[in-house]
């Protein structure tokens, strides 16, 4: 309980945010808040999510990773360094890509992160080869790829796309050449695709990782 007070008042001073703001986001009152900060009561784990999700560090649920100070000077570190907090992102399969229904969570399993998405983010499992590398940047096969809806697709970035032809979508690097945009497999054995107003964008692939 002391760690999650002492989260939420580092948070709300980081983001300038009294505890009227904080009330008037949860929509309660401000002494209902003060009891939780002074500790006079204990929030539930459903409102001490609430509280975090009020301030932006939200997505289901937040995992704290605590790191305790090893001796007395210590106790200087900054917040940050003592707390990193972790995001519970729901791992989706290529044919209901972005279709994380509020209400059907039971039904994924969850990995987490430490990128505080923009929107509802997912995880996808990379099938193939298409984005293996024979050197600089690959992304293999079976690595799991974090996709945020909410992120602009600009050129040079990867990303999930899909035509409304296909039932799946692919996984690319969006380039701009000549004027004209293209979705570029990592892998140079495989074809370039013209990108055109047909195509849908997804997301934009804004981490990954390896499971072993």
């Amino acid at each position: 309980m002391d760690k999650w007070i002492e989260l939420v008042k580092a948070k709300m001073s980081e983001l300038k945010v009294t505890q009227e703001i904080l009330a008037d986001r949860l929509g309660m009152s401000q002494g209902g808040v003060g009891h939780w900060l002074n500790k006079r009561r204990e929030p539930g784990v459903e409102n001490m999510n609430r509280v975090l999700k009020a301030l932006g560090m939200d997505f289901l649920e937040v995992a704290l990773v605590i790191r305790e100070p090893l001796d007395s000077q210590e106790d200087g570190i900054s917040l940050t360094q003592k707390y990193n907090p972790y995001f519970r992102y729901p791992v989706s399969d290529w044919r209901e890509t972005g279709e994380v229904r509020d209400g059907e969570l039971a039904q994924y399993r969850f990995e987490l992160s430490d990128y505080h998405a923009q929107g509802a983010a997912f995880w996808l499992t990379v099938t193939g080869d298409a984005m293996t590398a024979p050197s600089g940047l690959s992304i293999a096969e079976g690595m799991l790829i974090l996709v945020d809806p909410d992120v602009e697709a600009v050129p040079g970035k990867l990303v999930i796309a899909q035509w409304p032809s296909s039932s799946e979508a692919i996984f690319r690097k969006l380039i701009e050449e000549g004027g004209q945009r293209y979705l570029v497999p990592l892998n140079p054995t495989y074809p370039k695709a013209l990108y055109t107003q047909e195509c849908r964008i997804i997301g934009v692939v804004v981490q990954a990782t390896a499971k072993f």
